[in-house]
């Protein structure tokens, strides 16, 4: 019997290099800039093995005057607490410099949930996987 090998775009994945790391990491804010400048006050790159993390900090909007006494602390406090809030994009695996997986973080479950790039493709670049995330902004 023949054995037929395929790579699994959300599993495995290989460790990035810190040297690789830095690079993704203004690859990634350039690109956030660039496309969506005033969408964000800051923006999150941090790694874990093969994993990226990219997450989003923005300013508050809507914030009412006054905070509900139950909420224990004050309306300044509020306001800093939502800053330092991150809002979740993607995650992405790595399999390659420009070969990464995505997974989309889902609010309605509070997890990372695998997909393809909209291209239709299981690999893509991290450009590629911020835009996916940046329906958030």
């Amino acid at each position: 019997m023949r054995k037929i090998w395929m790579q699994a775009p959300h599993t495995g994945g290989v460790k990035i290099s810190p040297a690789a790391q830095e690079a993704v990491r203004q690859r990634i804010i350039a690109h956030a800039k660039k496309h969506h400048a005033g969408k964000f006050t800051r923006i999150d790159v941090r790694f874990r093995g093969a994993m990226c993390y990219i997450d989003a900090y923005k300013e508050p909007e809507n914030v009412p005057k006054r905070i509900p006494a139950g909420f224990g602390e004050t309306r300044e406090e509020f306001i800093e607490r939502l800053r330092n809030t991150p809002t979740h994009l993607v995650r992405l695996r790595h399999f390659g410099i420009d070969r990464w997986s995505v997974a989309f973080f889902t609010y309605s479950n509070e997890r990372y949930e695998p997909c393809c790039f909209p291209n239709g493709e299981w690999f893509g670049t991290p450009e590629q996987a911020f835009e996916l995330g940046a329906v958030y902004l």
